[in-house]
């Protein structure tokens, strides 16, 4: 397991569509693995495999408070439902911060690191942190969706009156 770089906007591997995965192996298990120790040294809570150079539709979403490492392999968006506003922010963009739009419910289909199909539901928080992810694989990036950008002071006197 290692900590690898965060490729950063502007690089054209963010904007890339991914390869569907169709091998699963040891590789890709220490790729999740390698995903994993990176998200968590980089203090985030999601991360894509473009992120870190490798453009194939892997990502991972933790959200801590005590459950498990969300691992989505090939994931497709199945379901939504509902609509919220959030501030968000990504590994890649570091101290850009801004308000997307994004359904307030996700339903997704994914395999696991062994290549078993399984399905998820996720509301709130947790499906804003899936479909960014989501994003991701697709060469999509959330600054498209800022409806407006908020600074770093901003959002750290919200944090303190929450």
């Amino acid at each position: 397991m290692a900590i690898r770089p965060i490729i950063t906007h502007p690089n054209e591997l963010l904007t890339t569509k991914c390869r569907t995965v169709e091998v699963f192996d040891e590789k890709l298990a220490t790729l999740l693995d390698d995903m994993y120790d990176t998200m968590i040294a980089s203090d985030g809570i999601g991360i894509a495999a473009p992120q870190i150079g490798e453009t194939i539709q892997v990502a991972i979403v933790d959200l801590g408070e005590g459950q498990e490492v969300i691992e989505m392999i090939n994931p497709e968006v199945v379901e939504i439902g509902g609509s919220e506003i959030e501030v968000e922010g990504c590994l890649s963009f570091p101290d850009i911060y801004g308000e997307v739009e994004r359904p307030f419910y996700v339903k997704v289909e994914a395999q696991d690191r062994d290549g078993a199909l399984y399905e998820l539901e996720a509301e709130d928080y947790e499906a804003r942190a899936i479909l960014h992810e989501i994003d991701h694989l697709h060469g999509v990036l959330f600054t498209s969706k800022v409806i407006r950008y908020v600074d770093l002071e901003e959002l750290e006197n919200e944090e303190e009156e929450a």
